[in-house]
């Protein structure tokens, strides 16, 4: 595999180069603007000379550039190397504009798409509920539609930051005697700042809130605002689970994740000598490496079907899962390793202080991730009945 970029691309990277060392970190002035706003306006100047939002259309906010996998790449590296930032995470940025892009209508297009790159208006995603999670056919939560508006009743859970959000992409049945189920299901787009809306967080483990449980008593929302036909939110929703499971599946985040075990090996001891020279951590770390090797050349044969045109199609199960499986394994290493420390409280904010104990937030997320964007096993059905064609259970 030739891993080179060509003249060409090579480039391009120095002018993605130059364009950050003149415009990140901010100078002057600028650089004391608070830190969201010197965000904002870095990021404001990369969409104007073609850097993030690349397959959005300038009327939308986007930077509207051919599509390029290998410049989104070099961007990508190149940004990340100076911690310049990047394009404003979420489900609004990451799942709904892409969806809309390809699913909407051009009036939802216009309305939502520049607010929500922009970041003032913010996503949740009403897909989950109590007795439907991975099978979203059996969805409960109801929508009818009366005089020119949906009523919407039901419950939805696990709705990342809802308690922030303006908005919510709720998956909903519209047609409730449509058979197969998931013929009756419809993409609703609804505004949670209603009173027909309550919005409760969920305590966690670590202490923190970002689930939260949604109840719907008759919340309504205007008939055009539903995503493509009533029926049709099966198919919908799975452009916006595509778009949620490549964001999930990304190596730089397995390569990053291991680099940082890494060097926890190195600051900790084990028999009064650092633990990354004792045999059983090593052999636990090059079995590691060998995934994230793995891992991260899978990414690049991805990105060398997407430059030819190509469909990666199951690859991005592929490594959702393995992502999934890394972030598992590094935390179980990390546990070992930090001992005692694992009965400390876990951090509630980030800071660059925090000591091992920013490890136990690891440990018990890897948990759940392994149900965010379609559960392990539910990944591992699709890979082996759609993939390698083995029989269903």
């Amino acid at each position: 595999m030739d891993l080179k970029y060509s003249a060409e691309y090579e480039a391009f990277r120095e002018e993605v180069k130059a364009f950050l060392e003149n415009n990140w970190p901010l100078k002057g002035e600028e650089a004391k603007l608070r830190r969201h706003q010197q965000q904002a306006l870095f990021r404001q100047r990369a969409v104007e000379v073609g850097y993030l939002y690349r397959s959005v259309p300038r009327q939308f906010g986007g930077s509207e550039q051919p599509a390029d996998v290998l410049k989104g790449q070099i961007i990508r590296e190149e940004f990340g190397r100076v911690r310049a930032p990047v394009e404003l995470p979420g489900v609004g940025t990451a799942m709904l504009v892409p969806t809309l892009l390809q699913c909407g209508s051009d009036w939802q297009k216009e309305y939502f798409i520049p607010k929500t790159l922009s970041g003032e208006y913010l996503w949740a995603q009403g897909y989950s509920e109590p007795n439907a999670g991975s099978d979203l056919a059996s969805v409960k939560t109801r929508a009818e539609l009366k005089d020119g508006k949906w009523l919407i009743n039901g419950q939805k859970i696990w709705s990342t930051l809802a308690q922030y959000a303006r908005f919510m992409f709720v998956m909903v049945r519209s047609e409730p005697n449509a058979e197969p189920r998931h013929a009756g299901l419809s993409y609703i787009l609804v505004d949670l700042k209603q009173p027909g809306v309550t919005i409760r967080p969920l305590k966690q483990i670590t202490g923190g809130e970002e689930f939260c449980e949604v109840f719907f008593d008759n919340a309504e929302t205007p008939e055009d605002w539903i995503v493509g036909k009533p029926g049709e939110g099966w198919a919908v929703s799975k452009a916006t689970l595509s778009h949620e499971r490549s964001a999930l599946g990304g190596a730089s985040g397995s390569v990053s994740l291991f680099e940082k075990l890494v060097a926890l090996a190195k600051s900790v001891e084990i028999n009064g000598e650092p633990a990354i020279v004792d045999p059983t951590i090593r052999r636990r770390l090059a079995v590691l490496d060998g995934y994230v090797s793995s891992h991260l050349y899978s990414s690049y044969r991805q990105l060398s079907m997407s430059v030819n045109q190509q469909d990666p199609g199951l690859v991005t199960s592929m490594n959702k899962l393995i992502s999934t499986n890394i972030g598992h394994d590094v935390a179980r290493l990390a546990r070992d390793l930090i001992g005692d420390d694992l009965m400390l409280s876990p951090p509630q904010d980030r800071k660059k202080e925090d000591g091992n104990e920013k490890w136990i937030n690891q440990f018990i997320g890897s948990l759940g991730i392994a149900i965010a964007g379609g559960t392990s096993n539910i990944q591992r059905n699709v890979i082996a009945e759609r993939g390698l064609g083995l029989p269903r259970e």
